[in-house]
């Protein structure tokens, strides 16, 4: 059984036991249960359940493993040819990686 569940704008394929890192979840503790209740697809054995825009009563609890895992670093590069001009930004994205512990459907 696998759910496709909406959580904070991205869309995951979801299983029992599966971890998964997704934005970062301010003021979420290590071992604290997360409930996400925008499930958009359900698949029992071969029988999908599409929602419009969600199915009713389905959600997926989670617990969080770690609340803040950085993400590798991108590095920004802009550059004008013969002006001079460089300039070198870095991002690190920040993740909470969470276990999903059940899915309600």
């Amino acid at each position: 059984m696998y759910v496709i569940v909406d959580i904070q704008g991205q869309q995951f394929n979801v299983e029992q036991g599966r971890r998964l890192f997704i934005h970062h979840v301010k003021g979420a503790e290590s071992g604290a249960v997360v409930e996400f209740d925008k499930v958009l697809l359900v698949d029992k054995d071969g029988a999908v359940t599409v929602g419009t825009p969600v199915v009713a009563g389905a959600k997926v609890v989670c617990e969080i493993i770690t609340p803040l895992v950085k993400g590798d670093k991108v590095l920004v590069f802009h550059k004008k040819r013969r002006k001079g001009y460089r300039k070198l930004n870095g991002h690190r994205q920040q993740f909470s990686e969470v276990l999903v512990k059940e899915i309600v459907a």
